[in-house]
């Protein structure tokens, strides 16, 4: 049943022009995971959703409720372009803490980055599907904060023109969860999940 399913897929994947027929793939995907700098006792309402970015509609935004049901965080999906261009390159995520407002990412590492341009834990929210990124498209990122994880999944994305750097759409799956999504089996969703 999957390998037909995936013959359905892969060839309106290729038709749709999403320029990544390794999205396709059967395997499982890489997992990516960091520590934000911020770790404290904070649970969320778990939550999971899909973010449709395109040129013309290229942002996103989703409060983000702790356990007692009070808009704790703004996670947010925002365009990247190169200085002196107009168009996009990547996307960024982020989730800004509504009570510190200080921080306006704490799904970084380190309030301050690496000095290494290499490091791709500096990289883990950078949305980049160019095969210059220093954290490969078809990877799971897995970011833990206080005590509860971010995923961010690049599902489907396309250039135009498609030899270009440049992005016309870029779909994302993202799941936030209390429990460690490392120890879930695929498919799977957490108890309590929607």
């Amino acid at each position: 049943m999957k390998g037909l399913l995936l013959a359905a897929i892969l060839p309106a994947a290729l038709f749709a022009g999403l320029g990544a027929p390794s999205l396709c793939a059967q395997q499982a995907p890489a997992v990516f995971y960091a520590e934000s700098f911020r770790q404290g006792a904070t649970h969320i309402i778990e939550d999971d959703f899909e973010a449709k970015l395109t040129s013309q509609d290229s942002s996103y935004r989703e409060r983000i409720k702790d356990s007692r049901g009070t808009d704790r965080y703004v996670f947010s999906i925002e365009p990247v372009v190169p200085v002196g261009d107009t168009k996009i390159t990547s996307w960024q995520a982020k989730l800004a803490d509504l009570q510190h407002k200080l921080y306006d990412n704490v799904l970084l590492t380190s309030v301050v980055p690496s000095d290494s341009p290499d490091d791709p834990k500096d990289a883990i929210t950078k949305l980049d599907p160019s095969r210059f990124a220093k954290v490969p498209v078809q990877t799971k990122r897995i970011i833990k904060v206080d005590s509860f994880y971010v995923v961010l999944q690049i599902k489907a994305f396309r250039f135009n023109p498609p030899d270009s750097p440049y992005l016309e759409s870029m779909t994302v799956a993202v799941d936030f969860t209390n429990n460690d999504p490392r120890n879930r089996v695929e498919g799977q969703k957490d108890e309590g999940q929607k």
